[in-house]
Formats: C-alpha cells, structure tokens, sequence
C-alpha cells in the first residue's frame, strides 16, 4: 500500500470528524495537531472538508458540498454570513488589503458546485458545522478518498431542455454516500454526475460516473431513466469516458452507484497513488469487463441500454432565461473565476427572498457561476438593479463570461503560480481589448496552477496550467535571488465537452505569463479573419492545426516561445 492507504488503515478516516472538536476546544495549533496524530492526519482532515492552507500556518480551507449545486436561500445565506464572519483573512497575512480586488472575507464557486473557504481556524470549525446543521448543509466528505460532491444540471427542474428533473436522485444519492463508512474509504477521490437534461450539463464525459437521460420500455412501459458512462477524468492522463450497455430506472440508481463504488472499492489499486483513480481502473479492464464486474455486484437486475436523449453540451446558463412555468425566469450571474464576496452571496440570497417565489433557490454552475431561480418577470428588472448584480453582471463579454480558475498558489499547497487574480484582470482586459464575432458569446479561458486540472483546462477553448519558467531576459525575473525565473503556463487550445468531444492540445509550453495576452490577441486577429461562418474558436484551432497556431502566437510582440520550465 502507498504511505495514504497507510494512514487510513491506521485510523478511519471519518473518525477525524471528532477529533476536530477536540482540536478546536483545545485551540490546537498546527504543530501540536501533527505531534498529536501524526503527520497523516493531514490527510485524514480532507475527510471533515479541510484542507490545510498551503504556505499560511494554522489556516485551513473548508469544502461545503452543494448537491447538485441547489442551495435554498436560507442556505445560500448562510454559506455567505459564515464566509463574512469565519473566512476572513488576519492582519499578519494583510488583512483587508490581503487581496486586492476581493479583500479579505470571500468564497468560491468551484467547478464541482462546492463552496470553498478560506482562512478556518479549527477553533472556529465546531461552530460553522452547527450553523450549517441548522439549515441542512455539511463538510463531511468535501474532500478525501470516498463520494465528492455530486453534480447536476444547475437549472434542473426549471429548463425546457431536460427530460425530467434528477435532482431528487442526486440528493438521494449523495445522502447515502455522505458519511457511509463502508464507502468512506475508496482507493481514490469518487466522482459522480447525475442529470436529466439533454444538454449534458453535468459534464458526464470527464467523471468517473456520469448518468444521463434515457428511455427505455420496460415490462411494457416506457419509462425514463439514465445511461452511463464511467472512467471519464482529467489530470495527468486524462480520459472521456466511456459508455456502458446499462438502463437505470431512477429508483434503482442509489444500488446502481453503490455497486460501482463496490466495484472500485474491490478492484482499485491501492499502490501507486498516480494511478488509482478509477479511470485506470476501466482502461485496465475495459468498458464491458467493468460493466461485468458492477452487474456481478448489483442487486438488481438492471436492463441494456435504451434510447439515448443526450443532445449536446451545455456548460453556461449566464443571463435571463425563461422556465417551464409562465411568467417566471432564471437568471444566470456571471462570476470571473468563482469568487465573490461572503456579503455579496448573502446579498444574492436576500435578493432571491425579496424578488422570487416562495420556491427560489440559488443553483451553483460548473462554470464557477450561479443561478437565482424562479423571479416573475415583472421582478426581473428589480433584481439586475441590486449593487451585486450589476458587478457579477448577466452579460458580460465574452472572456469575462468563460474564465474559470482553480485557487492557485494563493492557498493552495500544490499551486505554482497564483490564478484567481489573473484570470479575472485577463478576463477583463481580454474584453476590453478584442473585438470579437458577435455571434460568439463565450470563449471558454480555464487556468489552473498546476498541472491537477481543478478548472478542467483540458476541456477549455484556452486552457493554462501554471508552471516556473526559466527566460531569457533576467529583467523580467520574479525570484530575488535573481535568476532568470518567472510565472508561466502550458498554452493549450481546441477543447470541448459534448458530439465533437476533444482534449485540447499543449500547442505552446512554458510561455511566460506577460507573453499570453498578446500571444491571444494574434491568434484572435487570424480566428476574426479566417473563420468560416459560426465557426467557434476552438472549431477554428482544430482546423488550422498546431504548427500554424504557434506560427500565429509567435507573431507577437512579447517572448512567447523563449521559456523553458523550471527544472528541465
């Protein structure tokens, strides 16, 4: 077994959940956490949604699950005041001025409908964990190796576009996960996506479980349910998933998941830490021997596949929309990155009260954007006047629209270069400074800050995962010992979810971060110019092909191709 597997056979990992209330009552500081347990109780806090805060001692990052990404208003205030009240960042890292666009008590939206905050002390996590009792939210299993978060389609039950609502098997499913002891501790991080919306909202291609609509007859009625594809991840390695020959009636669905949670459980390696994610697992044994493998440990019976009713993939839902119900409207808020402030949220939630229905709710998107639901039309206008919904703006340009970024070297122990901030002053400047199509309303632009994949750049039209980058020009340097080192990225382009499904490709690595923004414009100025007709922009870089993209990036007035990585 790898050292991890070691430390959960030492202590169950939920059992960490206790032990917090007695670190934060005894107001234990870090190094008295590990001299008491060990340093694998690091780990094992991942299972109580915490994460210690990379380069910032004593500070922990918190994970609420969000299923499907649904948060009542009660809720989504909650999750807002608690980031205003616990999530704020102290004097000795700076304060009010520690970032200085969000300042100091903010959340973030991820790209698997949590909320993440940041800068827990543990003696504060007792008391946010009986907050969020009181309204039905929990940590428990935001991180670590058993069931994340499960996703869902951020508008369903509201949308034109889906079959049938799956928000009750998602709820269903994720309640029999969360806290199961038996499937607490799977080889590697469990993700799963359930939906009903023919547009693929739920990004089944990239997770390990990903359950879509269908239809099928059955014992002589037709009946909606889900097919499903497994083994789908990004990362090192990254794979689409594949489909099984399965239909699964909406109530058979929890069984159905356990069964794979079993199989993985069962047959997932517990060695190499690199390579037991459960895609491995799929690629090692094929789709049909896996399918056999879940079937054998099913207690169902379950039938072959039906109907297909997936269509294509939607990952946006920014902007006014109509819902199924006459007279009401959804609408989506665009926010750069994920982050917005704990009084902003707070703010959405109270508006969604003031403005909507006695069923509004806040919904959280893959994208890093959310939702307020169910606002008569006559209230809409109202609503986009509020202070926070003219900065998280339901029409914005096109970068702004499809930036998403991981938490980068700002918190995170794994982040090479910081992103958050970046990307939102990109997002921006990008908007100000090109002039896009106007039939082109999103340009999807995902950097991470290492190489881990938390805002899915593989998927993206650009994508970046950070990395140190060795330069030419010591001028440009960031490192005080003055070598020639800067922030940088991989520059990918030509990814996408859905029928035309593709990884984009690593067409430039080690670009300095002060080359990319001109290295984009260039490659704009050709996309505006050679488009054929409602041709998107990854459409474009897949048709003209790598060699001549550098060619266009190269173009620039800035060192895109003079970097090396750090370490090479």
């Amino acid at each position: 077994m790898n050292t991890v597997e070691e430390w959960k056979q030492e202590k169950h990992p939920l059992d960490v959940i206790e032990d917090v209330k007695e670190y934060a009552e005894q107001g234990l500081s870090f190094d008295e956490i590990e001299e008491r347990a060990g340093d694998g109780e690091w780990e094992r806090l991942k299972w109580a949604g915490m994460y210690s805060h990379g380069r910032k001692g004593d500070y922990f990052m918190m994970r609420t699950k969000v299923p499907g990404g649904y948060l009542t208003p009660e809720q989504a205030e909650v999750v807002g005041e608690v980031a205003e009240e616990y999530a704020v960042a102290p004097e000795e890292y700076g304060g009010e001025e520690q970032n200085d666009i969000w300042g100091d008590a903010f959340l973030d939206i991820t790209t698997r409908q949590d909320i993440q905050k940041h800068w827990i002390r543990v003696e504060d996590v007792p008391d946010i964990w009986e907050t969020y009792e009181e309204v039905g939210l929990t940590t428990v299993q935001g991180c670590g190796d058993g069931a994340r978060n499960v996703l869902g389609c951020p508008a369903a039950g509201l949308d034109g576009h889906e079959c049938f609502d799956a928000q009750p098997v998602i709820d269903a499913v994720s309640d029999y996960f969360t806290g199961n002891r038996e499937y607490a501790n799977l080889p590697r991080k469990f993700k799963m996506t359930i939906t009903g919306c023919k547009h693929d909202c739920g990004q089944s291609q990239i997770n390990d479980v990903g359950m879509t609509p269908a239809r099928k007859e059955v014992d002589g009625e037709e009946i909606y349910g889900f097919h499903c594809k497994v083994g789908g991840g990004l990362s090192d390695g990254p794979r689409m998933a594949t489909q099984m020959d399965v239909f699964v009636p909406p109530g058979d669905a929890v069984e159905f998941c356990r069964a794979i949670a079993q199989t993985f459980k069962e047959l997932g390696d517990r060695n190499n830490r690199g390579v037991c994610r459960m895609r491995y697992l799929v690629e090692q044994l094929g789709t049909e021997e896996f399918e056999k493998a879940v079937r054998r440990r099913c207690s169902v019976d379950l039938p072959t596949a039906g109907t297909d009713l997936t269509e294509g993939y939607t990952g946006d839902h920014v902007g006014v929309h109509d819902q199924k119900e006459d007279g009401l409207k959804y609408v989506g808020f665009n926010v750069i990155a994920g982050r917005i402030g704990g009084d902003e949220f707070a703010e959405a939630a109270r508006a969604a009260k003031e403005y909507g229905t006695e069923d509004a709710s806040i919904r959280l998107a893959t994208d890093q954007n959310f939702l307020i639901t169910h606002i008569p039309a006559e209230n809409v206008g109202d609503l986009l006047n509020e202070p926070f919904a003219r900065k998280y703006e339901p029409d914005p340009g096109p970068f702004s629209r499809g930036a998403v970024g991981c938490t980068g070297s700002e918190f995170c122990n794994y982040g090479i270069i910081e992103t958050k901030n970046r990307v939102y002053r990109w997002a921006k400047a990008l908007d100000r400074r090109i002039d896009t199509p106007d039939d082109l309303d999103v340009v999807r632009m995902h950097m991470s800050g290492c190489s881990a994949s938390c805002a899915q750049p593989q998927i993206a039209d650009i994508g970046f995962r950070g990395e140190t980058v060795n330069v030419d020009d010591p001028e440009t340097t960031t490192n005080e010992e003055g070598d020639n080192i800067v922030e940088g990225m991989d520059f990918g382009l030509g990814g996408s979810l859905g029928s035309d499904n593709e990884f984009l490709d690593w067409v430039e690595n080690a670009v300095p971060a002060q080359a990319v923004i001109p290295a984009i414009e260039q490659l704009f100025e050709a996309y505006v110019d050679e488009r054929e007709e409602g041709e998107r922009f990854y459409e474009w870089t897949r048709r003209v092909g790598n060699d001549r993209l550098r060619k266009i990036m190269q173009r620039a007035d800035a060192n895109v191709s003079g970097g090396v990585a750090h370490g090479d």
